[in-house]
């Protein structure tokens, strides 16, 4: 059984950081500029541009047009990617995204409410 952090970690982060680097190419950052605004490494970006990483998951609206912003933000102030990065997860958490995820790779009993924080099980 997974958690929901280590859910996070292997599928949400690089799907996050795969979109922002997505957003932040089609605003004319270069690939180095890129790697040092989301604290990732210059192959990385180059593997999120031609999705050879973390291609498995696709953001609902809310979340892509949260993106956009986080991105938007991350032009201006490029030393916030850590509460960006913070607050998507969050979105992502609250949205119920987190627990498709976690749903869809991992066997999680039906009245599991963990990813939204609950600390008992529910039935939905």
């Amino acid at each position: 059984m997974l958690t929901p952090q280590e859910i996070n970690v292997w599928y949400v982060l690089p799907a996050l950081r795969r979109e922002l680097t997505l957003v932040l190419k089609k605003r004319k950052i270069k690939q180095k500029d890129i790697a040092k605004i989301l604290g990732i490494t210059e192959p990385a970006v180059s593997q999120y541009l031609k999705n050879k990483r973390a291609k498995a998951l696709d953001f609902p609206k809310d979340v892509k047009k949260a993106i956009g912003t986080a991105a938007d933000n991350l032009t201006k102030d490029k030393s916030c990617h850590r509460f960006e990065i913070q607050n998507l997860l969050d979105l992502i958490r609250t949205s119920g995204f987190l627990c498709k995820v976690h749903r869809k790779n991992d066997d999680v009993p039906e009245c599991c409410n963990v990813c939204m924080g609950d600390k008992k099980c529910v039935s939905t």
